[in-house]
C-alpha cells in the first residue's frame, strides 16, 4: 500500500495520525497493566515493555506501508525499526517516566512526556534511516532527474 509522497509535511501528518492511534494503544495498555501489577518501578518497566511492544507492532506496519510508502516490509526494515524504536521505548521512556514522575508526581504526565520525546526521535530515525531507501524517486526539475543515492531495503 504505497502512498504518493507529497512532501515532508504530508509525511509528518500521516506519522502524527498513526502516532495518535499508537499512543492510545500504548498509554491505555500501560495504565491498565500498571494498575494490575500493583504500581512501583517494576510495574513501570513491565507495563511499559508490554504496552510499547503492542504499539510498536502497529506502528511498524502502518508507518511502513502508509506513512513512508514502502512497497513491502523487509527484515532489514524490521531490524532498523526495532533498533530505533526499541531504544526509545525501552531505554529512553522508562528514564523519562521515572524522572518526570519524580518531579511532577503524576504518572500519566510522565508517560505522555516520554511519548513526546520518543515521537521526535522515532520520526527522524524512520524517515532518514529505516525507510530511507523506500522514498519515492526525486522529481524531475528542468528536464534533469537528480541522482538517487543507493539505499538499503
Amino acid at each position: 500500500m504505497s502512498t504518493p509522497d507529497a512532501g515532508p509535511s504530508r509525511t509528518l501528518l500521516r506519522f502524527a495520525a498513526v502516532g495518535v492511534c499508537n499512543t492510545a494503544i500504548d498509554t491505555g495498555l500501560f495504565l491498565l497493566l500498571h494498575a494490575r501489577l500493583g504500581g512501583g518501578e517494576q510495574a513501570v518497566l513491565l507495563a511499559n515493555l508490554v504496552s510499547t511492544s503492542a504499539g510498536m507492532l502497529f506502528s511498524f506496519v502502518v508507518n511502513g506501508l502508509v506513512t513512508f510508502g514502502s512497497q513491502r516490509l523487509t527484515l532489514g526494515h524490521a531490524v532498523r525499526f526495532l533498533a530505533i524504536t526499541g531504544t526509545t521505548m525501552w531505554l529512553v521512556q522508562p528514564l523519562v517516566i521515572t524522572a518526570v514522575e519524580a518531579v511532577v508526581g503524576v504518572l500519566l504526565v510522565a508517560k505522555l512526556a516520554a511519548i513526546a520525546v520518543s515521537l521526535m526521535v522515532n520520526f527522524a530515525g524512520y524517515r532518514w534511516w529505516v525507510w530511507r531507501a523506500d522514498a519515492p524517486a526525486p522529481a524531475v526539475t528542468n528536464g534533469v532527474t537528480p541522482p538517487r543515492t543507493a539505499g538499503r531495503a
